[in-house]
């Protein structure tokens, strides 16, 4: 009996075993798709998305702006480059300014003592003094006076005022000075204004020369 009843038993533990696989998480009877389409939403791997070529107005898009960052830098280096030009003036201008005020203090002293000066020549002398001061003072600049008496007539140079006829110098030469003219670093900031000989008139005599 006891044998009988035991094989009963593992038959009813087969059964059970059976019908237990083929019930879902919820005990409920899978639906033979179920399986495959669980099976492929885990084997689905997500694939990146390619990015879509650059088309005409993405390209222009990139050009203009571009083409604004350039043209915001060159305003940009051309202010800096108008106001590093400024300085350079200013530093140019302080200089020459620095320069000349010891000339200028002399100078002013002269004028206060001319006053009271008792000795002419004294007081001339120290006006010469001054004036030594300020040609050294040009010449330290680089400016250098344009030769004129005695040297040839140059256009590039002099500005004639007046002819005059002389015997004593040839003709074209530079008989007075009537304004000095100045060259800086080789160029020229002011024609000097000459007096210029020329041929005497065998008609008329020959002007006496300044």
């Amino acid at each position: 009996m006891s044998t009988e009843s035991d094989s009963q038993k593992a038959s009813a533990d087969n059964v059970s075993a059976q019908s237990g696989s083929g019930t879902g998480s919820a005990g409920a009877p899978r639906s033979p798709t179920e399986a495959p389409a669980a099976e492929a939403k885990a084997s689905e791997v997500v694939t990146p998305v390619a990015p879509a070529p650059d088309g005409p107005e993405v390209e222009i898009a990139k050009l203009k702006d571009r083409l604004l960052r350039t043209a915001a830098d060159f305003d940009n280096y051309r202010k800096r480059s108008r106001r590093d030009l400024e300085e350079a003036e200013k530093r140019v201008q302080e200089n020459l300014v620095r320069s000349l005020l010891p000339t200028f203090d002399n100078l002013e002293r002269a004028v206060a003592h001319a006053g009271s000066a008792s000795d002419v020549k004294a007081l001339a002398d120290g006006i010469k003094l001054v004036m030594r001061q300020f040609q050294d003072t040009l010449g330290g600049l680089g400016i250098e006076r344009v030769q004129t008496v005695g040297k040839a007539f140059d256009p590039a140079e002099h500005e004639a005022v007046q002819h005059v006829a002389s015997t004593e110098v040839p003709p074209g030469a530079i008989v007075t000075e009537l304004q000095p003219g100045y060259r800086w670093q080789g160029r020229l900031m002011r024609p000097a204004l000459v007096v210029v000989s020329k041929a005497a008139s065998p008609s008329s005599p020959p002007a006496k020369d300044a």
